[in-house]
C-alpha cells in the first residue's frame, strides 16, 4: 500500500517476484514501484511477458524498462478494458522489470492498481497481442495424432464432454466453448465446476473468432492450457477417434503418457 510510505520520501519501492505467473495488487498507489520479474528456474528461457490489468484498474501506469528507458504497456485509461492483455518479447529471459508510475490524484481516495502476469516460453508468435498467442496453441486446426498423445501429458486441462453452446465476440475477436463436462481428467484450477442445483459439470473454453467453431454433437476430449483464469482450447477430437489413436499407440508402445 502506498500509504504506508514516507510522504516526503522520494524513493522508489522495489519488489522481485519468483515466480512464473502471478499477481499484483498496490492499494492508493503513490509515486512508483519497480517490480522486477525474476522467476527461480535457471533452464527457464521465459521470451515473452503477457499482462492482464484488473477490470478496476486505476490509480498507476505501467511500463516496461528496456535499455534503460521506459515503455508504456498498459496506461491507467486502459485497465478498465475488458480481455484486455499485453505482450511483449523480454529482451533478458530471466529478469523483465515493469515500472509502474503512480498518477497524480487530489485526494485519498482508495484506487488500485492490480493485474495478472505470466512469463511465457517457446511462443515464437507471440508479439504484442494476446491472441497472437493463444493462436500459438490454438492454431485454428485439427491436431495430427503426435499432437493429440501429446495434448493429454502437457495440457492444464483434459476433459471429456460435449459442446452445449457456442458464443462469439465480435468485438475481442473471441469464441467462446460452453461444455458438459462428463469427466475431468486434469485441471489446473477450478475453470471446470458442478453446478449445485443441477449436479451437471460445466464450464467454458475460449478460442478464437476466426477459428470458426461450431456446435456439434457427440462427445469430444477437450484439451489446452489455461491464460489468466481463462481455458484456452488446443487439441479437441472425437472421443472415440482419440481413442482409437491412443490404443494403438499404446499397443506399439509409442504412447507418451499414460491416460
Amino acid at each position: 500500500s502506498g500509504l504506508s510510505w514516507e510522504p516526503r520520501s522520494r524513493a522508489v519501492e522495489q519488489i522481485h517476484l519468483r515466480c512464473t505467473e502471478g499477481s499484483l495488487e498496490w492499494m492508493y498507489p503513490a509515486r512508483a514501484l519497480r517490480v522486477v520479474l525474476e522467476p527461480n528456474l535457471a533452464s527457464a528461457q521465459h521470451t515473452t511477458v503477457c499482462i492482464k490489468p484488473a477490470s478496476d484498474f486505476q490509480g498507476a501506469s505501467i511500463y516496461v524498462e528496456r535499455a534503460g528507458q521506459l515503455h508504456l504497456v498498459v496506461s491507467e485509461a486502459e485497465g478498465a478494458q475488458p480481455h484486455h492483455v499485453s505482450c511483449f518479447s523480454a529482451q533478458t529471459p530471466r529478469r523483465v522489470a515493469l515500472f509502474l508510475q503512480a498518477s497524480p490524484q487530489r485526494d485519498i481516495s482508495r484506487r488500485t492498481a492490480s493485474f495478472q502476469y505470466e512469463l511465457l516460453s517457446n511462443q515464437s508468435t507471440a508479439g504484442p497481442d494476446f491472441k497472437k498467442m493463444a493462436l500459438a496453441e490454438a492454431m485454428c486446426r485439427p491436431c495430427d495424432n503426435v499432437e493429440l498423445l501429446m495434448a493429454i501429458c502437457s495440457s492444464d486441462f483434459v476433459v471429456k464432454g460435449s459442446i452445449r453452446n457456442v458464443s462469439h465476440d465480435s468485438v475481442n475477436h473471441m469464441s467462446q466453448v460452453d461444455v458438459s463436462v462428463q469427466r475431468v481428467y486434469r485441471q489446473k484450477n477450478t475453470i471446470f465446476q458442478q453446478d449445485e442445483a443441477s449436479g451437471e459439470w460445466r464450464g467454458p473454453i475460449q478460442t478464437l473468432l476466426r477459428c470458426k467453431v461450431k456446435k456439434g454433437g457427440g462427445d469430444f476430449l477437450f484439451t489446452g492450457n489455461e491464460h489468466f483464469g481463462e481455458a484456452w482450447l488446443g487439441c479437441a477430437p472425437r472421443f472415440k477417434d482419440f481413442m482409437f489413436i491412443y490404443q494403438a499407440a499404446r499397443d506399439r508402445g509409442a504412447n507418451p503418457c499414460e491416460f
